[in-house]
């Protein structure tokens, strides 16, 4: 679960975090009076969505005064802002922050993220803050550092030195930096995070380190012991579908492409996306209704990817476990007698009951097309759209 800018800002400041005095707004007036008691001469006003590339994109200005927050902040709020991540129909502006400007000397990147395959948390760190850090990687990964982290030990005096030394700073920098990090690693584990992002981390003139931007991801799986995840949760900034998807007990994410999936279990949903691709073609979502899926709820699948217009052909490919094929096959014949399905349906079953399911598909004298294989089930379906 993402949340905002702001949001993750407080949490840093809870964490002793050194970052931006700032506050977040949904209207102008309350932005100026905010920058007039800051008693400065240049603020930073940020539109707050869950995406990244926000400058280049117009939502982050630096203005001078007070005034200007408020036209600045009044112009924002309501814009859709279109960046590299939203994708052209960009996302909606509902609140913006406005903050303190810094004087930046140096800017750096510092991040925190989880290495599965080797069981230890990570600290990511670069004297190339400011930047996409994929670019980062890709052009000169020699300036990428990445440190590993025993759970069991946590942060230890070395990763500072070790991390400081590659950063470049001095000796005062350096104590700074350990309360920064150790800061961000409690907030890491305490609250169950995927991802925490400082980009980026800077050198102010007068020799202060701070966090300038703030992003962090929470674990989904963690929020059952998180009391404040759903407090901190934006519904405005995901997708409807999926919200919706979430109220049914399924998951569900909008792709681009024109074939619909219906797939039981996430890593089969996966490799039947990987399939379609193989065969030419693109999946319009990802849909997995879950192992004990019931008609009600497949029957609301089909709903939500019939609501896509790119939609021009249905796969759907359930392995029968805990939830059996008649079980889907019924669910199938329902929605399709209830929806109308008018595009090309290709069905693959495997598992419990899969002649008695595939049976009543048969039987049901609905134009629905059965394969065997998932490489039969996709060059079929890619070949009728």
């Amino acid at each position: 679960m993402n949340i905002h800018e702001y949001q993750a800002k407080d949490l840093f400041r809870r964490f002793k975090v050194n970052t931006s005095e700032g506050k977040v707004f949904e209207n102008e007036n309350d932005a100026e009076e905010y920058a007039k008691s800051l008693g400065v001469d240049e603020f930073v006003v940020k539109a707050q969505i869950h995406a990244g590339g926000r400058g280049k994109a117009g939502g982050v200005k630096l203005v001078k005064t007070p005034e200007e927050v408020r036209d600045t902040v009044k112009q924002m709020l309501g814009m859709t802002l279109v960046t590299h991540q939203t994708g052209p129909e960009g996302k909606l502006v509902n609140k913006v922050y406005v903050e303190k400007s810094s004087t930046i000397k140096k800017e750096y990147y510092l991040s925190l993220v989880t290495d599965r395959s080797t069981e230890k948390n990570v600290i990511i760190a670069s004297p190339e803050g400011g930047v996409d850090i994929e670019k980062v990687a890709d052009e000169t990964p020699e300036k990428l550092l990445t440190q590993p982290i025993d759970p069991v030990v946590g942060i230890q005096p070395f990763h500072i030195r070790k991390i400081s030394y590659f950063l470049g700073l001095d000796k005062e920098q350096t104590k700074q930096l350990s309360s920064i990090i150790s800061g961000l690693y409690n907030l890491y584990t305490e609250m169950d995070c995927a991802l925490v992002e400082v980009n980026p981390l800077i050198a102010t003139n007068e020799g202060e380190i701070r966090a300038l931007d703030a992003k962090i991801n929470f674990d989904d799986n963690a929020e059952f012991r998180h009391q404040e995840y759903p407090e901190l949760h934006d519904p405005t900034e995901e997708e409807p579908l999926e919200l919706e998807a979430k109220e049914w007990g399924f998951s569900f994410v909008k792709l681009d492409g024109n074939i619909g999936c219906l797939v039981n279990g996430a890593g089969l949903a996966m490799a039947t996306m990987d399939i379609i691709k193989y065969h030419g073609a693109e999946p319009a979502n990802f849909l997995d209704v879950g192992g004990g899926a019931s008609v009600e709820q497949v029957t609301q699948a089909f709903k939500m990817i019939l609501s896509d217009d790119n939609v021009k052909a249905i796969l759907v490919n359930i392995f029968g476990g805990i939830m059996k094929c008649d079980t889907i096959a019924e669910g199938i014949i329902t929605a399709a007698k209830e929806v109308g399905i008018e595009v090309p349906l290709v069905v693959r079953l495997e598992g419990t009951n899969v002649e008695l399911g595939k049976k009543m598909l048969d039987d049901s004298d609905l134009n629905i097309t059965t394969a065997t294989t998932m490489k039969e089930a996709a060059s079929t379906v890619v070949s009728l759209i």
